[in-house]
């Protein structure tokens, strides 16, 4: 069963052009499901699982009380996972076709006000290579809207301060995403003072390193955001999502079009997107009940 996982992974990147998260994701949770059916059923053959045996591995995740998204999450590695076997003539029937999703309740993304922003964009103030490193992380983030997988792993030549974008690739596809003149500033700053202290004997063309002079990680930039939305005082739970969040919500809010956000945002389908009209729509009924007379 590993085998046929790891070759619809191979699948998924070759063929698919799935980004890495995708993928990292799909084999982790087939990986759990050929634990289970390996211990559990003492099946190590694809073919020799039922539906009735697919449908019993949910109910256990359901019982060990994993969180609603993670269950629907295995739901569709497993369905996708199938409909290759099925797809591939390694399997006869496709018996995933109708396993059921626990229903997800729709959350609305956190997101900051523009104050707040400005209070958290401003924590990094000193003079230190690290906050001035920091500093053009967080305005990069805001001012882009980009995932942090994506603020990582830019490269020197990604970045056009001549021209005031950036470029974001993933596989083979690529978006332009421009930024405004605070994230440049910040940007040219560290590059010109910053960066060149911060590496070391080695050389990478990552754009944001770390103390180290090597590559930031997703882990070390969790850190630091935590650490100044500690220092800003501000009474959210702030992640980098948030950021990405209130940089589609700060443009819908100020008469961006939806597809263009959807566009700078990299997101395949624009229903994803209209999320951010809905918040928007929400903010100006609350703004109508609080501001009219008669509200």
């Amino acid at each position: 069963m590993e085998k046929e996982v790891d070759s619809f992974i191979a699948y998924l990147h070759n063929i698919k052009r799935t980004s890495m998260n995708t993928e990292v994701s799909y084999q982790r949770d087939l990986m759990k499901l050929c634990d289970y059916m390996i211990s559990g059923k003492q099946i190590t053959d694809v073919t020799e699982i039922s539906q009735s045996m697919l449908s019993e591995y949910i109910t256990v995740l359901k019982t060990k009380q994993f969180k609603t998204a993670t269950i629907s999450r295995n739901v569709a590695s497993i369905k996708a996972f199938y409909h290759y076997l099925t797809k591939e003539g390694i399997v006869q029937e496709d018996i995933a076709a109708q396993l059921k999703a626990p229903k997800l309740e729709k959350k609305m993304p956190g997101i900051l006000s523009m104050e707040e922003i400005d209070k958290l964009l401003d924590q990094p103030r000193g003079s230190s290579d690290k906050e001035v490193r920091d500093k053009a992380m967080l305005e990069l983030l805001y001012a882009t809207g980009i995932r942090v997988s994506e603020l990582i792993t830019l490269r020197l030549t990604d970045v056009n301060l001549q021209m005031n974008y950036i470029i974001c690739r993933d596989h083979n596809k690529e978006r332009m995403i421009p930024f405004g003149h605070k994230a440049r500033q910040t940007l040219q700053k560290y590059l010109e003072k910053a960066r060149a202290n911060m590496m070391k004997d080695g050389g990478t063309d990552v754009l944001f390193v770390n103390c180290s002079g090597s590559p930031m990680s997703r882990q070390g930039f969790w850190k630091l955001i935590k650490l100044y939305a500690k220092k800003s005082c501000i009474d959210a739970d702030i992640t980098p999502y948030t950021l990405r969040h209130s940089f589609a919500a700060h443009l819908v809010e100020n008469g961006a079009d939806l597809k263009s956000v959807q566009e700078m945002l990299g997101h395949s389908d624009i229903s994803t997107t209209q999320i951010y009209a809905s918040l928007n729509q929400n903010h100006l009924r609350e703004v109508y009940a609080k501001a009219h007379p008669r509200g």
